[in-house]
């Protein structure tokens, strides 16, 4: 199986950063992780959820949304497993959920996610 766990959530002022990580563990992940894309996503309030980056967790490639482009930056550290999203120059709207999310290279659904993290920027 594949557990994943966001953490580094919380309020800032516009302009504002934020870096948030997500620790993935489990059988699955600790024998087939690098054949793995991990992916960040971000649900406003009332609203659907959004892709923001993703990463090969071989660290081969990106991707990101136009949203994120120059602001966000998506890294994972193979020896601890984990995966990070620095957000910088933030704004009130992105304010939201942040999940993390795993799938296996070549699927089109993410299948594993966490139980996501609170960001809220102030105005």
């Amino acid at each position: 199986q594949v557990r994943l766990v966001e953490s580094g959530g919380g309020l800032v002022q516009t302009g504002g950063s934020l870096r948030l990580s997500c620790a993935a563990s489990g059988r699955t992940f600790y024998n087939y992780g690098s054949m793995y894309v991990m992916g960040w996503f971000h649900q406003a309030p009332g609203k659907e959820r959004e892709f923001v980056a993703a990463i090969l967790w071989s660290g081969h490639g990106t991707d990101y949304a136009d949203s994120a482009k120059g602001r966000f930056t998506i890294s994972r550290d193979a020896a601890r497993n984990t995966v990070f999203l620095q957000m910088n120059s933030l704004k009130p709207e992105d304010t939201g959920v942040y999940s993390c999310a795993a799938k296996p290279r070549g699927n089109t659904d993410y299948t594993n996610w966490g139980q996501g993290t609170q960001v809220t920027v102030s105005s």
